[in-house]
């Protein structure tokens, strides 16, 4: 029997958010073993109705994450969703070959250590090793948060060639200003890495470095937080040294040239 329309599927203003939900429950349907459904089959995994299905696979066609082909149609992940995966998977490869290298910070800190990369206006955290001891801090892998704030954001915008406008417009709706900005940018340059202070969490200190992929090209950060009152200055410059030593390890395994 065809399903009819329901007062839950009728689009009204604001509804964008669960329009998303219903799109991302259609791309789920798909598996290794369902690489290909018809409208029917996709029905009985997903809770829409007919229309509404149809107008949310029309959407998601013209953007590239379904494909549809054959009478009747059968629909299929597109090539958007590929692209998705490749991101996924060359941030998950990061992380995995810098496991060795966070723990060993971890071990020579015994502080949180968290890896970073890019997206955008954003940084994404991607591995995290939390600090064992009682007083610690954390990010969480899945954290996101501008790029222009915190060290470990800092930490990768350094080595970015970001034109005066760009970083202009990094700023939009934040108390941070862009000629400061530029300025702190070129200090933590010349001395290799960020460091942070009560900036994002209140108490807590972020010192991070960039690493480098084989293209030379600023891959994302590493950062260590912990609470100022077991970090003082001298204990920073230890750790930051540690770090933009494990830096240039991460980066040599990621592909970089050697520094000559």
């Amino acid at each position: 029997m065809a399903q009819t329309s329901t007062d839950k599927d009728k689009e009204k203003p604001g509804d964008g958010v669960r329009a998303v939900g219903r799109a991302l429950d259609i791309l789920s349907a798909f598996s290794a073993g369902d690489y290909e459904l018809t409208v029917s089959e996709i029905l009985k995994r997903v809770d829409l109705s007919r229309p509404t299905l149809y107008r949310l696979l029309y959407t998601l066609q013209e953007k590239g994450f379904v494909t549809a082909s054959g009478e009747p149609q059968r629909f299929r992940l597109g090539p958007a969703v590929a692209r998705l995966s490749w991101a996924w998977s060359a941030s998950l490869d990061i992380a995995q070959v810098a496991q060795p290298v966070m723990r060993a910070i971890w071990h020579e800190t015994g502080e949180t250590v968290s890896l970073f990369v890019p997206q955008g206006t954003m940084r994404l955290c991607i591995a995290e090793m939390q600090s064992s001891q009682p007083l610690s801090f954390k990010r969480g892998v899945g954290y996101s948060e501008r790029i222009v704030r915190g060290a470990s954001g800092r930490a990768i915008l350094a080595w970015t060639d970001t034109p005066p406008e760009a970083l202009a417009r990094l700023c939009d709706g934040l108390d941070t200003r862009p000629a400061p900005l530029a300025a702190e940018l070129k200090a933590i340059r010349k001395r290799g890495y960020a460091l942070s202070h009560n900036e994002l969490i209140k108490g807590a200190i972020a010192v991070a470095v960039p690493f480098f992929d084989r293209g030379e090209h600023v891959a994302g950060s590493i950062g260590v937080f912990g609470p100022d009152v077991r970090l003082d200055a001298a204990r920073i410059q230890v750790m930051a040294k540690a770090l933009v030593a494990r830096g240039h390890e991460l980066s040599a395994l990621l592909g970089q040239e050697p520094v000559r």
